[in-house]
């Protein structure tokens, strides 16, 4: 099913800076209007599409998956790898973490939120959010994050960013 006249007519999405696969592929199936079923046939990997974008990685990715997935989105291989964990590197599946502020500045999810190792936002210095601070309901996986907001109260997650602690004291 992975013929040239089907792959002509997608809507190419450009990955974003350390943008999550789960973001990644939930954008690019939104763009090209398919199911997580139908990208599992068109690339020939199945159900593990859908295991991805729940950061379920077992069995291990091989360079033989990240060559369909590259052949269906027109991503080269070496840029759509770093969107799973290091090789070797845990990941926490749930909750499903946010920094507001790097979403204000590049609104995606970054794969590095959900590292085992990682305990808060590097860059902006702020805790990590697990759950929505307006309604206390716990984020979706990210490729179903439409519209950058909550999915129960609709506050942007943007502007969660005042809720997020500074991790460096101030003495």
């Amino acid at each position: 099913m992975k013929s040239e006249e089907i792959l002509s007519w997608w809507f190419l999405v450009e990955p974003l800076p350390k943008e999550s696969i789960s973001h990644f592929l939930g954008r690019f199936r939104r763009e090209n209007e398919i199911t997580i079923t139908m990208m599992g046939k068109i690339t020939g990997l199945g159900s593990a599409v859908a295991r991805w974008e729940k950061f379920r990685f077992i069995p291990a990715l091989t360079q033989k998956d990240l060559k369909a997935m590259s052949e269906v989105v027109q991503v080269e291989v070496e840029r759509l790898s770093k969107m799973f964990p290091p090789k070797g590197m845990g990941m926490k599946l749930e909750p499903i973490r946010l920094c507001a502020a790097c979403y204000t500045e590049s609104p995606c999810h970054k794969i590095d939120w959900q590292l085992k190792t990682t305990q808060f936002c590097f860059q902006h210095s702020l805790t990590l959010l697990a759950e929505c601070p307006n309604c206390g309901a716990r984020f979706k996986i990210p490729s179903q994050w439409v519209n950058g907001c909550c999915h129960r109260c609709f506050t942007a997650f943007g502007e969660m960013v005042k809720w997020q602690k500074n991790i460096v004291s101030k003495t």
